[in-house]
């Protein structure tokens, strides 16, 4: 049962980003994102598949590395779609 639940949630976090990532590809608008949430953001998952490779947990380790990998790419699409000033 607690295997099941990590992975649900583990699937439900990992692409609760990817909709943001969609808009910001399609529409090429990143005036509303925050680069410092998405980096904070990145550093947070970055330490939990650290976590999950020290317990050699794979539902921990999957789920937070498709978040590192759909993460980076908003945060890269941030920079080159941004407006400068």
């Amino acid at each position: 049962m607690e295997t099941t639940l990590g992975i649900i949630a583990g699937i439900l976090t990992s692409f609760s980003m990817v909709p943001q990532l969609t808009k910001v590809i399609k529409e090429k608008d990143v005036e509303n994102i925050s680069p410092m949430m998405i980096g904070i953001l990145l550093i947070g998952v970055t330490m939990w598949v650290i976590y999950g490779i020290m317990l050699e947990q794979w539902p921990i380790i999957l789920s937070n590395c498709f978040s590192v990998l759909v993460n980076s790419i908003l945060l890269t699409c941030y920079f080159l779609f941004r407006k400068r000033k």
